[in-house]
């Protein structure tokens, strides 16, 4: 049965009241709006979608900076949204969420638009980083896949070439198994072509060229095969779907032919801007880039060897909804997501599987126990998860400082779901894992907040009492308890003979546990 948003079912379920909730995309085209109505057991419906158009990838993609007249021009749209809102009673920010895409995160006056729109407005936008996106869109299309066997079962590329970057997720199964955020956009492709001054004659061999150096590299990421499916987001295809396929249904997951999208393409790439809007009745900013969108979206699918591609009629604001929806319910299959990133670019650099995976389970536990003590957010144990499974990586480099290895490896790496600041904390956390104490002096602890720099001393710490708890790599300790006796924290270990190996580690190591918790630490033996 197909699905739409009004039926999108959130698993797990969540009790929660009927309530509005409402999210703003600040795209690269256009300001748009979603207000959907949360019922009882996650079920979203639709109430209201506005969408205006804005020139911020014009500007930003051409001077890189936006300029004074867009930004007046976002105000103005968004103190309508904001009347909007005031008519639907909305005024907790936990039921509205602001985002900003490529066009806002990339100008070099970002920060000033910023506080112009706070300011006028009130709205706490958030430029999102390629790593949120990618998060943000596997909630929308997650629901769709797992209502196609077929699809749920394949290799899913799910692409959206939007205006300024190509967001490209990889799901198996409900798996992600690549996610990667690509500089190629549909409006960037033709500002590029506007900036140069491009000749009509030579201005497709110029896109196809762009276009297919990042196709190639996709292609190199994505291996061919018999299992592999391209699904498709965003205006540009949709309105390819409506072209090609007569019987198309938006609430429906639509097969479109290639050689369709490729007759389709090669016609609209000889219309002007003006023959695009009287002919298709497009707007301004659409007829702008409809030619550069479909000509990537046809490259990503011959590049990839495919005869048809899945379009699906999801966005960004169907994820943010999803997310806002769920209250935290998807958290848990989001994390398991990360997760599974993270043991994917361990097993890149060859690292120990087993020790990783205990260690973090280790962590997790003391995690739990250890609350009290250490009053940190729910979101820090993820942090703490994925350091303790990447903390060794840094030995592909080599063994000498491979601590510090494993920060820069971390750090740079793509992993599903961590914006930038989160791989941050995550590689800090890993680097702390031996040798020194964390320092003002030190790479990247100068730049955080002082609750951050509490949390990486704290999650630190925690993480050498975890390795060590595995110091012979057998995974022989699987459980224990956690006790205040005076100034010790006792760790009770059940049916192990000899702990000596183990507390000598901590004896070792388990300066900055003392040093941020007061605490020392004694393995001891308990029969049960």
């Amino acid at each position: 049965m197909p699905r739409t948003m009004s039926q999108t079912s959130i698993v797990p379920t969540v009790e929660t009241p009927v309530q509005p909730v409402a999210v703003i995309d600040v795209g690269t085209t256009a300001i748009r709006m979603a207000v959907a109505e949360v019922r009882e057991g996650g079920d979203i419906r639709l109430l209201e979608s506005l969408s205006q158009a804005v020139s911020l990838g014009k500007d930003t993609f051409t001077t890189g900076s936006i300029s004074a007249s867009t930004t007046e021009q976002c105000v103005r749209v968004l103190r309508m949204y904001r009347r909007v809102l005031d008519q639907y009673g909305l005024s907790d920010p936990a039921r509205l969420r602001v985002v900003a895409t490529s066009a806002v995160r990339e100008a070099l006056n970002r920060l000033t638009f910023l506080d112009r729109i706070f300011s006028a407005t009130g709205f706490q936008m958030e430029p999102i980083d390629e790593a949120e996106a990618n998060r943000i869109t596997y909630l929308g299309v997650l629901p769709f896949l797992q209502d196609e066997p077929e699809l749920n079962e394949a290799r899913c590329v799910v692409a959206e070439i939007g205006g300024g970057s190509t967001e490209l997720l990889v799901v198996r199964e409900g798996d992600v198994t690549y996610s990667h955020s690509y500089r190629l956009g549909s409006l960037r492709l033709r500002e590029m072509l506007e900036k140069y001054r491009t000749p009509p004659t030579s201005a497709r061999r110029i896109l196809e060229r762009q276009i297919g150096r990042v196709v190639d590299q996709i292609a190199r990421a994505v291996s061919r095969g018999p299992d592999l499916r391209l699904i498709a987001l965003g205006g540009d295809v949709r309105f390819a779907a409506s072209q090609i396929m007569p019987d198309y249904s938006p609430q429906e997951v639509s097969r479109v032919p290639v050689a369709g999208l490729k007759a389709l393409a090669d016609e609209l790439l000889t219309y002007s801007e003006d023959e695009l809007i009287q002919t298709f009745h497009l707007s301004v900013p659409d007829a702008e880039t409809i030619g550069p969108g479909l000509l990537a979206y046809l490259k990503l699918a011959q590049g990839l060897g495919l005869e048809e591609i899945h379009v699906m009629n999801v966005n960004l604001r169907d994820g943010l909804l999803v997310d806002l929806a769920a209250a935290g319910a998807w958290a848990a299959q989001a994390g398991r997501q990360v997760i599974h990133s993270a043991i994917e670019l361990g097993r890149k650099f060859g690292f120990d599987e087993s020790h990783a995976r205990h260690v973090a389970e280790m962590a997790g536990k003391l995690f739990t126990q250890l609350q009290e003590d250490h009053r940190l957010e729910a979101r820090y144990e993820l942090v703490l998860t994925i350091a303790a499974l990447l903390h060794e990586v840094g030995l592909y480099v080599g063994t000498s400082g491979y601590h510090k290895h494993s920060m820069y490896l971390v750090l740079n790496s793509d992993l599903f779901g961590l914006s930038r600041k989160d791989r941050t904390l995550v590689s800090l956390v890993a680097r702390y894992h031996r040798r020194a104490s964390p320092k003002p002096t030190h790479q990247g602890i100068a730049a955080l907040s002082r609750d951050e720099r509490v949390a990486i001393s704290k999650l630190a710490g925690l993480l050498r009492i975890a390795i060590a708890i595995d110091e012979s790599r057998s995974q022989r300790i699987t459980d224990f308890a956690c006790r205040r006796e005076k100034d010790r924290l006792v760790i009770s270990v059940p049916n192990v003979d000899d702990l000596s190996l183990e507390q000598l580690a901590i004896n070792q190591t388990g300066g900055l546990f003392e040093e941020t918790y007061g605490l020392k630490v004694l393995l001891r033996r308990v029969r049960k």
